[in-house]
């Protein structure tokens, strides 16, 4: 004869429904299993996966930090089966924009890469940008757009006392 389980008592409900949803900071962060610990109330939790923005076939990564606020999501109650929901702005690490048609991501080292939606503008402020892999073009090429790099079109400049023919220019300076 099986034995039906015992309910939970009044204090076990408590206990995970107080778990169900609670709010924290990240206090470890191991890249190579891609989990976190959070502190949360006293507690440190153990190790737990974080929400990532893409994990399919489109895949993102950008980890969370140390001191970051968070909410850990724990089915059932119970933390040991929780996953943890990162990007909470606080004071420690308030949002980078304010503006409602801008999408900023903001690197520790001051890189930002920003897109306004609003006037079609993407805006990278690094110290050093690289774009790696191979172009191929086939066909006519209508330029519809312009970039600029270090306050030099791509599209509108000119070299000034070229003779026309086979030469090239000197390297940029």
């Amino acid at each position: 004869m099986s034995q039906t389980p015992s309910p939970a008592t009044p204090v076990e409900l408590l206990r995970r429904l107080e778990n169900l949803l609670r709010p924290g900071t990240i206090h470890a962060v191991n890249h190579a299993t891609a989990r976190v610990r959070v502190a949360s109330g006293g507690l440190v939790t153990d190790w737990l996966p974080w929400f990532e923005r893409r994990a399919g076939n489109v895949r993102t990564w950008s980890p969370p930090s140390v001191g970051e606020q968070c909410l850990v999501l724990s089915p059932g109650g119970d933390p040991a089966n929780g996953f943890v929901l990162v990007g909470v702005a606080s004071d420690a690490h308030p949002s980078p924009s304010a503006s409602p048609h801008v999408d900023r991501t903001q690197y520790p080292d001051g890189t930002t890469i920003d897109y306004d939606h609003a006037a079609h503008v993407l805006r990278v402020d690094a110290p050093l940008v690289q774009i790696t892999g191979e172009a191929i073009i086939q066909g006519p090429v209508t330029v519809a757009t312009d970039v600029i790099a270090a306050g030099i079109s791509l599209v509108h400049h000119v070299h000034g006392g070229i003779v026309p023919g086979g030469s090239n220019t000197s390297t940029p300076v």
